[in-house]
């Protein structure tokens, strides 16, 4: 059964029309990168795939990305992830799951 809820409490709780959409980042770098190339790689990881796009990410080879202002990421931002990635030499691997609740993640 649905529940009555304020706007300002729905704004509160991240539900309905406040809800923030992101989604998961896992990717693989090729073994025997030096700390140098890593540090390239997660420079640019940060400043052109997620950064120049308006998200935050959290996490290393396994993360979240979300939009950086309040909001919800959209399919436009995970396939810029996902593109950015899959150009890259340094990675074997690449997966940007599907948009899901930020604020309220199932598992």
């Amino acid at each position: 059964m649905s529940r009555h809820r304020s706007r300002r409490l729905r704004k509160k709780l991240h539900v309905d029309e406040f809800q923030e959409m992101g989604f998961e980042v896992t990717f693989r770098l090729n073994a025997g990168l030096s700390a140098e190339q890593m540090g390239v790689f997660w420079d640019a990881f940060i400043g052109d795939a997620i950064e120049a796009n308006g998200l935050l990410y959290g996490g290393s080879t396994d993360g979240m990305a979300c939009l950086r202002k309040r909001g919800s990421a959209e399919e436009s931002h995970r396939e810029a992830v996902r593109a950015w990635l899959a150009a890259r030499p340094e990675v074997s691997e690449a997966n940007v799951g599907p948009l899901i609740d930020v604020w309220y993640l199932e598992r």
